[in-house]
């Protein structure tokens, strides 16, 4: 008997070492790209024509130096620029996707499979095809070269709805619902007292993507913003990368993808732990 504890045991150590093993690959893989681009960003534009490496340079402050005193890239601002659109998009994009899918979700009313059936085909056109009368309709009403083309439009994020919608209907019981409207409770008010809190999990997942896809984006931005002071980190980046051959750094590019990862990581780090309470309530209810 002991001697079967003992070889059970003895293989359940071995298959723990697995899989931390197993977990510390995956973690260097994954944290490998972002080491190249610490070590890129501290290389002078020859080191980098040379070819990989895996030792960090010594370019770090002058490549720091060159993009912050630069007199054609206001990086800066360009920062704040990309910080205002992505936060309010994701905030918006976020909060109404979730109010949506409640009211789906919540309430029998008629044609309401047919809406959800309407936002899913929405989700399938690409932005590219409207993009030609979203950029004249925005410029008759006078806001191009500002924020609003880019942060309002994201309240209709049909993918966002569709992850809210099917996490509504696994881990939000109506009965919760019914309670409070027994009790008094408004519906905004039961929305954002009660609802909200039971979302946390899929409001920071799609807040993180909302704010990573807003703060990627090139396309939409490079259409409506031509100033300088308008710009956003994508937009410095690709200027910096089709600039003339003479005036062409890598290693002022690398800084500036450098600190153009940080926000994104800041934001990772502050929403993840909803992430993990998540999970973890989930595998106590399980």
């Amino acid at each position: 008997m002991n001697e079967n504890v003992k070889q059970s045991s003895g293989h359940l150590y071995i298959r723990r070492i697995l899989c931390y093993a197993v977990l510390v690959i995956f973690t260097v893989l994954c944290l490998f790209p972002f080491y190249i681009l610490f070590v890129n960003a501290s290389r002078s534009h020859v080191e980098i024509q040379l070819g990989f490496s895996m030792i960090p340079g010594t370019s770090f402050i002058r490549n720091w130096s060159n993009v912050v005193q630069s007199q054609t890239i206001h990086i800066f601002r360009g920062l704040l620029n990309s910080v205002i659109i992505a936060g309010l998009s994701a905030l918006l994009s976020v909060y109404f996707s979730a109010l949506t899918a409640y009211a789906i979700h919540a309430y029998d009313f008629r044609f309401k499979n047919a809406i959800f059936n309407f936002i899913l085909i929405i989700m399938t056109i690409p932005t590219q095809i409207s993009a030609l009368g979203f950029v004249d309709l925005m410029t008759s009403m006078g806001l191009k070269e500002t924020f609003i083309p880019l942060i309002v439009p994201s309240i209709a994020a049909p993918v966002v709805f569709f992850f809210m919608k099917q996490y509504m209907e696994s881990s939000l019981p109506l009965e919760i619902v019914e309670a409070a409207r027994i009790d008094g409770s408004s519906e905004f008010h039961t929305f954002n007292m009660v609802v909200m809190p039971i979302m946390k999990p899929a409001l920071a997942v799609q807040a993180i993507f909302s704010f990573v896809t807003s703060w990627n984006n090139y396309f939409t931005p490079a259409l409506i913003l031509t100033k300088a002071e308008n710009k956003t980190l994508p937009l410095w980046i690709a200027y910096l990368r089709s600039a003339d051959f003479t005036k062409f750094d890598l290693g002022q590019l690398y800084m500036m993808i450098f600190i153009a990862i940080f926000p994104v990581l800041i934001v990772y780090i502050l929403l993840s732990k909803f992430i993990v309470q998540g999970v973890a309530m989930g595998s106590v209810k399980g």
